[in-house]
């Protein structure tokens, strides 16, 4: 079989209604988590129920994990994540002479490849695992060096340029190219505030990295979780961070109707 047989091939799976299936459920499972993620915030903003879960992916799925409903939910999410992921990384190779379409595809491939491992450890293997301690351990084997510290530099850039183009996609609308059609007002509504505050939490997430590097110490990275709670610190922060987990919760409103309206 030469590229072009496998081309053609890969591209005739992509298309199967197994795989169509499997990714759309993927999208809708990312608007649960991203309710939860909101509604875990709002708690943590407002001392109800002692704030003390995560209010990230790590949070949201040990919530879910924690009934026999939510833990088949999360069976369905291993499934839908790791079939998204799958499109996205063959629709790349398809797409490969268009560079942009590549790294796009490849990198949101990547990163549903992860979602998928991650809910299969809580679920299967590991419940106890936290994003958080995750995060640290992997900033701790980066600081003891100027390299290492060079990489926290560089992944802290990463983050904020993704953090950028979630703010510029939400702002000019620009996730309807994703879609086969318009979802309605409610759904763009959402999509753009959704888009806007995930790149506000980033935006921190980014900020983190860079502090890290400058005091080369571990602790000073944060993931989602962190950045949600640094907004307490603020002025009017429980205001400002019940603002970003409704607009996180816009998000996962949006991924619903990606669910039904996604270009796939």
């Amino acid at each position: 079989m030469d590229l072009a047989d496998a081309t053609r091939a890969t591209h005739q799976a992509n298309e199967s209604p197994v795989v169509e299936y499997g990714a759309r459920v993927g999208f809708a499972i990312l608007g649960v988590l991203h309710l939860l993620i909101a509604w875990i915030a709002v708690k943590i903003a407002w001392g109800v129920g002692g704030g003390s879960k995560e209010a990230d992916s790590s949070g949201a799925l040990r919530t879910l994990a924690g009934s026999g409903t939510g833990r088949a939910l999360l069976w369905v999410a291993v499934v839908g994540f790791l079939l998204l992921g799958v499109w996205n990384l063959s629709e790349g190779f398809v797409r490969r002479h268009d560079k942009a379409d590549l790294v796009k595809l490849a990198s949101k491939g990547v990163v549903y490849l992860f979602f998928a491992w991650t809910t299969f450890k809580l679920v299967g293997l590991d419940a106890g695992s936290h994003s958080e301690k995750q995060t640290e351990g992997f900033a701790a084997a980066l600081t003891g060096s100027v390299l290492g510290r060079l990489v926290l530099v560089v992944v802290g850039l990463v983050i904020l340029g993704i953090a950028g183009y979630h703010v510029y996609k939400g702002y000019q609308k620009k996730f309807l190219e994703d879609l086969v059609e318009h979802p309605g007002q409610w759904a763009v509504r959402a999509g753009r505030v959704g888009y806007i505050a995930k790149g506000v939490a980033l935006v921190i997430v980014g900020i983190f990295f860079f502090v890290a590097a400058w005091t080369a110490d571990a602790q000073d990275v944060k993931g989602l979780d962190g950045a949600l709670k640094t907004f307490l610190g603020l002025p009017f922060g429980r205001v400002l961070l019940t603002l970003v987990a409704l607009g996180i919760a816009g998000y996962g409103v949006y991924s619903f109707a990606r669910a039904r309206y996604a270009r796939l």
